[in-house]
């Protein structure tokens, strides 16, 4: 496995006293994102009211005296907690609060995603990876990365958004019908935006060197399991997680956040779904405009390479449901263009 990184590497980690930050801070620090050789600098950031509780952690993580971790800062200092970072995981995030309509919700983290992606730009190192985990998080990394051109040293590639999760949900899904190790499947896509309206994609996706869609069935039995089963537990299991244990889906959100930034950076052998940047090439292919940050199929080839899958057959069905989140990201875009 190639290191592209030879030094500590620098960790920005907002909204790190909450949940997903604390489900990922000791994972971090163990080596399981990075590697167990590559030794990390942590910089946490969180609102000056949660600095107690993320100094309650920092002294947790002391405690555990992991061999990789080689120092802490925590602040609610953008400046300080972007300075010189190679990696950022923006995590913090207002959440939707009951009767909050989501225009109001993209207009609270608007005011979020504008200050860290100006800082990004101004304080990171240039070549810095950026994952938006905090929701609605395409939207949101397309805010931050419109912020971070205005100040003209960034690069739009290297701001994504996290549909990992929805990925790994999928895969999940997959594996249990077709009686398969979880880990063997390859090639599955999550088109779109990072909510319900998502379109989880088997089409492609292999077991083993066979094709998941003939372990499922005929074309009959795929279409009803595809519509009525696969798509809706796929795209509701944030709120059925919720209903079960009072809380969202923090551990599983880490986790999909390490997957994504790991293979982002050493690479893998099959598709990443990963929220990306668009560009003019996709409009014609995918029917995807350019300008919005969308889950696509990528190939993530090591050094934190990667490229768009181009070229995909993409049939009548998948066309529609694509376009139906495609509208959505659209729809968000559209309620932030002032931001932009």
């Amino acid at each position: 496995m190639n290191n592209p990184y030879k030094k500590p590497v620098r960790i920005t980690i907002t909204g790190a006293a909450g949940q997903i930050g604390y489900q990922l801070l000791f994972r971090i620090a163990a080596g399981e994102m990075l590697g167990s050789n590559q030794p990390v600098i942590l910089q946490l950031l969180d609102l000056p009211q949660a600095q107690n509780a993320l100094k309650g952690v920092v002294m947790e993580l002391n405690d555990c005296a992991f061999p990789l971790l080689q120092k802490i800062i925590y602040t609610d200092n953008l400046e300080t907690a972007f300075k010189d970072s190679d990696i950022c995981l923006l995590v913090g995030a207002r959440p939707r609060s009951a009767g909050m309509e989501r225009s109001d919700l993209l207009a609270a983290n608007g005011k979020i995603f504008i200050a860290q992606g100006e800082a990004i730009a101004k304080y990171a190192k240039e070549n810095v990876k950026v994952l938006v985990v905090g929701n609605p998080a395409n939207t949101n990394a397309l805010i931050a990365l419109s912020a971070a051109k205005k100040v003209g040293r960034t690069n739009p590639k290297n701001y994504h958004a996290m549909l990992r999760l929805d990925h790994n949900r999928a895969a999940f899904q997959l594996s249990q019908k077709i009686s398969r190790p979880v880990g063997s499947i390859k090639n599955l896509i999550v088109w779109g935006n990072h909510s319900p309206t998502m379109y989880a994609d088997y089409r492609f996706a292999e077991t083993f060197g066979d094709k998941v869609s003939d372990l499922i069935g005929n074309a009959e039995e795929i279409h009803a399991w595809n519509e009525n089963y696969f798509l809706n537990k796929v795209g509701q299991r944030g709120a059925e997680i919720i209903a079960a244990r009072g809380l969202s889906s923090a551990a599983s959100a880490a986790n999909a956040a390490m997957n994504h930034i790991r293979d982002w950076v050493y690479g893998a052998e099959d598709f990443c779904t990963m929220g990306v940047f668009t560009d003019n090439s996709l409009q014609a292919m995918y029917g995807i405009p350019a300008g919005i940050v969308c889950g696509l199929p990528c190939i993530c080839s090591g050094n934190g390479n990667f490229e768009i899958v181009k070229n995909l057959e993409i049939d009548e069905f998948s066309k529609q449901k694509i376009a139906i989140s495609v509208q959505e990201l659209l729809s968000e875009k559209q309620m932030i263009s002032d931001m932009l």
